[in-house]
């Protein structure tokens, strides 16, 4: 089960060297194989040298199984891992700009105040939101505030990491043995 609560859905960890075109590689193996992935997040590790990238993608087991030895297969790919809620801890960041005159900015802030949102600016016209947490908490409150009207919005995707003290590499590293 995935971080919306889909059963077809799988949350994939990949460490990777961090070089030019390796996430183009690795996105493009989806891509042929005609799968849309729901969510992408990449950036570096503890390590400059190393990237992660977090993929959530819908499917078939099999397939998706398959698209993961491929993956495994390409040049700088170190490991991937599957991210199982029960194994792993996940998390997405939203910003969203609302429309805000004065009878509604307190509505607004209200609502952030329940949902543990950050204020990261104001003006006259707008208030713009930070908020981080699972799917469900980030649709529910998408969903109190859109009849205000978005302005604009930026998701970062889901990320994930693995429960307990080891690293993806230490996990990877354990599976060969």
């Amino acid at each position: 089960m995935d971080y919306r609560g889909n059963d077809n859905s799988y949350t994939l960890a990949i460490l990777v060297n961090n070089t030019s075109g390796v996430l183009m590689r690795v996105v493009s193996l989806f891509s042929r194989r005609g799968y849309n992935i729901d969510s992408l997040s990449v950036g570096e590790t503890e390590t400059h040298e190393r990237s992660r990238i977090t993929i959530v993608v819908r499917g078939d087991r099999q397939i998706v199984e398959q698209i993961i030895r491929q993956v495994e297969k390409l040049v700088d790919v170190i490991c991937v891992y599957e991210m199982t809620p029960s194994e792993s801890v996940s998390s997405e960041l939203l910003m969203v700009k609302i429309k805000a005159d004065a009878s509604s900015r307190s509505d607004l802030i209200g609502l952030g105040d329940i949902f543990k949102a950050r204020i990261i600016d104001v003006t006259p016209e707008t208030v713009t939101f930070m908020i981080t947490g699972n799917w469900s908490k980030i649709e529910s409150f998408l969903d109190m505030i859109t009849p205000y009207g978005i302005v604009e919005l930026s998701r970062t995707g889901m990320t994930a990491m693995g429960r307990g003290s080891k690293s993806l590499a230490e996990i990877s590293l354990g599976d060969e043995k």
